[in-house]
Order: structure tokens, then sequence, then C-alpha cells
């Protein structure tokens, strides 16, 4: 996945494209989006483990950019408040605790890019 941000007519627009599956001259680009991917899978899986993972997962429910964290490791919080926010085509989605429970560990920091379904928090 790459980021590009673009300008049309005036106005700016982030957006991530995903490299897709074609014709022969895919397998020559398949093993240049893998080492570009690989690095940043390993930067986002060393906070998990450090974090001690609770069981309560709290996942993007789209694609995009993490805009703010509202909770923090060891808050409590109530189902339907908001743990951390994400920004999707100029659109402030909040993403927010599916049970009661306390913030068992933040995935993600500000400005990280994450696809739909994506873990972001957990709570115990």
């Amino acid at each position: 996945m790459k980021n590009y941000t673009i300008t049309v007519n005036g106005n700016v627009y982030d957006v991530v494209v995903e490299e897709g599956s074609g014709s022969g001259a895919t397998p020559a680009a398949a093993p240049k989006a893998a080492p570009k991917a690989a690095p940043k899978a390993a930067p986002a899986a060393a906070p998990k483990a450090a974090a001690g993972a609770g069981s309560i997962k709290v996942e993007a429910g789209a694609a995009g950019k993490v805009f703010k964290i509202e909770a923090s490791v060891g808050q409590a919080v109530k189902k339907g408040d908001p743990v951390v926010i994400v920004e999707a085509m100029k659109m402030e989605i909040p993403v927010v605790a599916p049970e009661d429970g306390t913030v068992a560990s933040i995935d993600v920091a500000v400005g990280d890019s994450v696809e739909a379904g994506a873990l972001l928090a957990t709570l115990n």
C-alpha cells in the first residue's frame, strides 16, 4: 500500500493505493511490494507484544489514518465510549469500545494508516 497526496482543482486529498494483481508483469512487482510492507508490519507487531494485549479487541471499521487516540492504557471505558478516531475521506470516524472494560493496550499511533478490521486496541 502506498500513500499519496493529490491536489485536484485546489482541493487536497490523501489517497491510499493498494497494489493489486494483474497480468504477467505482477510477479516482478510482487517481490518489490513485499519488502516495503514487511518493515511496516514489524514495528506494529512490537507494541502489541510489549503492551500485553487484552482479550477484547477494538478493530477499525474502515480503512483510514489514525487521527486521535481518545483513551489511554489503564482507563476504564464503557460500551460505546470512543477509543480511537480514524480519519477516512476527510471524515472523523470514532471507533468505540464494544463492551465495558479497561484499556489493556493501544496498538496504533496517531498518523498510522490502518485497514478495515485492523487491531487498534484491546480491553480487559
